[in-house]
């Protein structure tokens, strides 16, 4: 039986044998072959989704959190927080209900998608709005935990960082080898800095035989990396990745520079466009931010980028439902027709 990615990877963790293990059974998530979207982008590439949003709160931050909470657990912590766009907060709430101890979170006031804020509300944190970005809260979060005995489990925390590369441990292991490309969403940059490291671990052991390079994406209004300054007020209708200053910048340079890789932007209008293209081509329902790699692969396609066949991962980071309301809001109303089968068969067109 499965019982979790630390059960499963627990000699590349920094844990204690005694250390308590708080799971929900995270991890072990699809990786599943892509080929429609795969042709959309070069017929030179072989694409696979790693579908974190399968994550038991829908998003890969289950993977980190597995692991910093059962840390902080260790460590007799009664109180974890963090700053958060919206997943964090429903994975730290989720994980420290089954902890059982308390959980408070930071949150941008008026910036967070509902689906998200609703898991936290069901997990029963401490739910506080700022009026002040994701970048304002995060130093908020940090100056607490250092000054009172609270747990922070953002992704500046290293033990968040060790759950998150068994991403990467997992991938070597469905496909037998570490792909070509690896893409991905960056918004504070924890989760690339933390897939490289994975890949980096598993090479040295001598479970890889190559190396990816990683390509991440930023949404234009919310790109330090790729401007090479922080944004003061980052916007994007990605909320997962509305950051003006990741707290792992380094890390994501470090990732982007060593494998050869590239971190660039894609707009507001080229995320919601491959938004819609995604499920309708590969039945696979994200949130927003999962779009933005997506995008860049196409980008990368059209501009003659992939020259010779290669295997592409691309970490789809959550589900759609996670933000349902941007998925309604680009919908067209409903048809109302008389209930009736001649009428429905001439609104289908038969």
């Amino acid at each position: 039986m499965y019982n979790g990615l630390i059960d499963r990877y627990r000699q590349w963790m920094p844990l204690q044998a005694s250390d308590t293990v708080i799971t929900l059974q995270e991890g072990n998530t699809p990786l599943i072959a892509m080929p429609r979207l795969a042709a959309a982008i070069s017929e030179h590439v072989t694409l696979y989704a790693k579908f974190d949003g399968m994550n038991p709160t829908g998003s890969f931050k289950d993977r980190g959190m597995t692991v910093a909470v059962s840390h902080a657990v260790s460590q007799g912590f009664k109180v974890v927080m963090c700053a958060s766009t919206g997943n964090t907060s429903a994975s730290a709430a989720a994980y420290a209900a089954r902890a059982g101890v308390r959980c408070v979170v930071l949150i941008p006031g008026g910036k967070i998608a509902l689906g998200k804020l609703s898991q936290a509300v069901a997990h029963g944190a401490k739910i506080i709005a700022i009026d002040g970005n994701f970048d304002t809260a995060l130093s908020l979060v940090r100056e607490l935990c250092n000054e009172h005995p609270i747990a922070l489990v953002n992704s500046v925390n290293p033990f968040r960082i060790h759950g998150q590369k068994t991403a990467a441990f997992e991938v070597i292991d469905q496909l037998g080898e570490a792909p070509d490309y690896h893409a991905l969403p960056v918004g504070n940059a924890g989760n690339i800095t933390a897939i490289w490291q994975g890949y980096n671990e598993y090479r040295k052991a001598g479970l890889s035989n190559s190396m990816p390079a990683m390509l991440g994406f930023q949404a234009a209004g919310a790109a330090p990396i790729v401007l090479g300054r922080a944004v003061d007020n980052p916007e994007t209708v990605a909320t997962a990745i509305r950051i003006g200053n990741p707290a792992s910048w380094s890390g994501a340079l470090k990732a982007r520079d060593e494998s050869n890789g590239r971190i660039e932007s894609v707009t507001d209008d080229e995320i919601l466009s491959a938004y819609r293209l995604l499920p309708s081509l590969e039945g696979i329902f994200v949130e927003p931010a999962c779009a933005a790699p997506v995008a860049g692969l196409l980008n990368l396609g059209k501009s003659g980028f992939f020259t010779k066949p290669c295997v592409v991962v691309l970490t789809l980071t959550g589900h759609g439902l996670k933000d349902p309301d941007c998925a309604l809001g680009l919908a067209e109303t409903p048809q109302l027709v008389p209930a009736e089968k001649s009428a429905v068969l001439k609104a289908i067109g038969l």
